[in-house]
């Protein structure tokens, strides 16, 4: 896990900031997170290859609009016309204030619109989180990734509809086990969210301590990585979020203050409960236990080349149990490759 002194990911970063978050509509951008990943498990050597394959999928920056400033930022809070207007606001605050304070105002603001962009927002910003956390230089590519990010959260911000509590779960898994799918399980994942009406109110209660947030939190990361191995065939792209949305929240918590901390826990349960009733298949489904490492794992992800099983491979390996590594395999099995 090396900082990269090889400099292959601000390269690829740079390449990348030519490009908008989004192709083809709301079609997301995943160059920049599974690059980071790629990256962050020796797989430096295949990014430039990686990047050369996945590129001509992407298009250019949307063209501005109207500056976002700090007198009426409310106004273009989700609205996706303003991508580029967030990205250059962002990349102002981060160029006048450190970045660990910046993430602090807004992650409290950001948080409610936690499911906008089918979550793929608050992944990116994992993903630039964990590389600013792992760095030991600061480097431009590096927060302006952290803008992007930001920017592409605030431009698709969508809280979730109010639901009603359902009986409360033991644990993490059986909270999930419990999630009733959302009746029409067709169309795009707004529409599937837009039909929820009750969540199990895991965790429900006082808000907890933060160490007791934090664990929480590692515990539906598994818990929701596990899952994938006997559920992921219901939707193998989309359920990958259920586990790699709180992933990225959990991977943000060393960066903020801990008084955002609970809320950072309410947040990844919604998110990743709510991607669950929208795709979850019926019925669970037998899968093998493998005996590869985690290096195995992840390198079989990284030649099969899909951006969402680069991905969910990353989440897996911080999980890092058979499980867990079993249902990274599933997804290069579930998912079409690249390459």
């Amino acid at each position: 896990m090396s900082d990269d002194p090889s400099g292959t990911l601000d390269e690829a970063l740079e390449r990348l900031h030519t490009t908008g978050p989004e192709r083809g509509g709301r079609l997301s951008n995943h160059a920049p997170m599974a690059v980071e990943a790629l990256v962050r498990h020796g797989q430096a050597p295949a990014v430039h290859r990686w990047l050369d394959a996945y590129g001509p999928k992407l298009e250019e920056l949307p063209s501005p609009h109207t500056p976002v400033t700090a007198a009426t930022w409310r106004e273009a809070l989700g609205d996706p016309a303003r991508i580029t207007d967030w990205t250059r606001f962002f990349a102002r605050e981060l160029a006048e204030h450190p970045w660990r304070e910046v993430l602090a105002t807004w992650w409290p603001r950001l948080l409610p619109g936690i499911a906008g962009g089918a979550t793929h927002p608050v992944i990116r910003t994992g993903h630039a989180v964990r590389t600013l956390l792992a760095s030991r230089e600061e480097t431009a590519p590096r927060r302006a990734e952290l803008a992007h990010a930001l920017g592409y959260w605030a431009a698709r911000h969508q809280p979730l509809p109010p639901v009603a509590p359902l009986p409360a779960a033991p644990d993490a898994a059986a909270a999930l086990d419990s999630v009733p799918p959302v009746p029409e399980q067709e169309g795009g994942i707004r529409d599937r969210l837009a039909q929820l009406t009750a969540l199990p109110a895991w965790g429900a209660g006082a808000p907890p301590a933060p160490e007791t947030a934090r664990t929480r939190l590692t515990e539906l990361v598994t818990a929701a990585t596990h899952r994938y191995a006997s559920h992921g065939h219901g939707e193998p792209i989309m359920l990958v979020h259920a586990a790699t949305a709180p992933n990225a929240v959990l991977r943000t918590l060393p960066a903020l203050p801990r008084a955002l901390w609970a809320p950072s826990l309410a947040a990844a349960w919604a998110a990743s409960a709510a991607v669950t009733a929208a795709y979850t298949p019926r019925e669970g489904a037998p899968y093998p236990a493998t005996s590869l490492t985690a290096e195995e794992v992840f390198a079989r992800a990284a030649a099969h080349g899909d951006d969402h099983t680069i991905k969910f491979a990353d989440t897996a390996l911080d999980v890092a149990d058979p499980v867990a590594l079993a249902a990274a395999v599933r997804a290069v099995e579930l998912n079409p490759p690249v390459f």
